[in-house]
């Protein structure tokens, strides 16, 4: 399994468990799939929690000043943005 594959099952396995949103509305998103502001169940509380499991489930650390609006927009940067972290 790639370092994509890998990263992109945790983040979602993740998003299920964080968000509630079970196993098929996670493996439902897309690239383009919106995230904060566009699930219900992402909320701010959610991002402070989110970025804690990342940390955890990929053994990344993440400062603030890494941490804009833009990461949450989509699935997609999301996941590019773990990747990045991941590979270090």
């Amino acid at each position: 399994m790639s370092v994509t594959d890998t990263v992109d099952a945790n983040l979602r396995a993740l998003l299920a468990d964080v968000l509630g949103l079970g196993e098929d509305r996670a493996a439902a998103l897309t690239a383009d799939s919106g995230l904060f502001g566009e699930l219900p169940e992402f909320d701010s509380m959610a991002v402070a929690t989110v970025l804690t499991e990342m940390e955890d489930r990929l053994g990344i650390l993440i400062d603030d000043d890494e941490v804009d609006g833009e990461i949450f927009e989509t699935y997609g940067n999301l996941l590019d943005f773990a990747e990045r972290k991941v590979r270090g």
